[in-house]
């Protein structure tokens, strides 16, 4: 791979995995991956099928484990992530989203929550993903995506631009649901599914909210971002326009969260596959009940 090939390093992963651990180690705040667990439960119950052997990929902690690894759907659950950071019940694999240590066609089923919008190399991640799935295996995902933090971004830039008189990247960026769409097909996968469930979490200022992303571990790792700690007018002034803009007739704020759906399978011959042009045994025309007009002939209305 030359340079021009090699994607750029957004995020600072080392920076992301030891913000994790210090999460962990002072009790992690895991209310989205709650909410995400049960999701992921109820979307595995409506494929009905058994699984046996699902690998849970980067997922923080153990809480996805927990939901499906002894459901009965899954015979058997192996996690992978760079941390230690669940207990002794499920088989570990020290693995890093970019690079999996995995042959192909291993797993009937690979899940993710909350843990690949940190890819450097999403594209990539995913085709490691699909190659590491049986033949019709599935792919079954959460990423933060899209308007997610959306004010915390907004009021940050404005509160730097007026003190600072310039902006530095204080988000991270997220990724939209048809660009996903586009790269679940890239990837390989076979019939790509994308979907959005936006949150809207309130808080009683700006300050609880950092607190929430502290303890989750999902602080600025942006490479590019600026080394220089926040200063205290900026902050201020960034919490009084949040309170300002965002904010509902109880005064407390709102935060978006927008959790992107995605799921795919690996190609197979027993999937379900779109028909060839032409072997239509049917008319559209006699469906729609209209009149069919061969190609470059303009219809003609009836006279009255």
């Amino acid at each position: 791979m030359n340079r021009m090939d090699t994607p750029p390093k957004l995020f600072d992963r080392k920076l992301l995995q030891s913000r994790r651990k210090r999460a962990l180690a002072q009790g992690a705040d895991d209310f989205l991956l709650e909410r995400v667990a049960e999701d992921i439960s109820e979307r595995l119950q409506s494929v009905k099928r058994r699984f046996s052997l699902a690998l849970d990929l980067g997922t923080p902690g153990t809480r996805i484990a927990q939901s499906i690894g002894g459901s009965g759907q899954v015979e058997r659950l192996i996690l992978a992530e760079p941390l230690v950071s669940h207990d002794g019940r499920w088989p570990r694999i020290v693995a890093d989203e970019e690079a999996l240590p995995f042959a192909e066609e291993s797993f009937d089923l690979v899940v993710s929550a909350l843990a690949l919008q940190w890819t450097n190399d999403l594209p990539g991640a995913l085709l490691q993903i699909r190659r590491a799935l049986k033949p019709d295996g599935l792919f079954l995902a959460v990423l933060a995506g899209g308007e997610t933090l959306t004010e915390l971004r907004q009021c940050l830039a404005e509160a730097e631009a007026e003190i600072e008189g310039g902006l530095s990247p204080r988000v991270s960026p997220f990724i939209e649901v048809r660009i996903m769409g586009a790269l679940l097909q890239r990837a390989g996968f076979a019939l790509p599914v994308t979907d959005i469930d936006r949150l809207r979490i309130r808080y009683a200022n700006m300050f609880d909210l950092f607190r929430d992303l502290r303890r989750m571990g999902a602080t600025n790792v942006l490479t590019e971002r600026s080394r220089r700690p926040m200063k205290r007018t900026m902050l201020a002034r960034a919490a009084a326009l949040y309170a300002q803009k965002f904010s509902g007739a109880d005064g407390k704020l709102h935060a978006t969260f927008d959790l992107l759906w995605v799921s795919g399978w690996a190609p197979s011959d027993n999937q379900q596959k779109p028909l060839r042009p032409g072997s239509a045994k049917a008319r559209l025309a006699d469906a729609l009940g209209t009149t069919e007009t061969s190609a470059g002939e303009k219809s003609r209305p009836d006279k009255a």
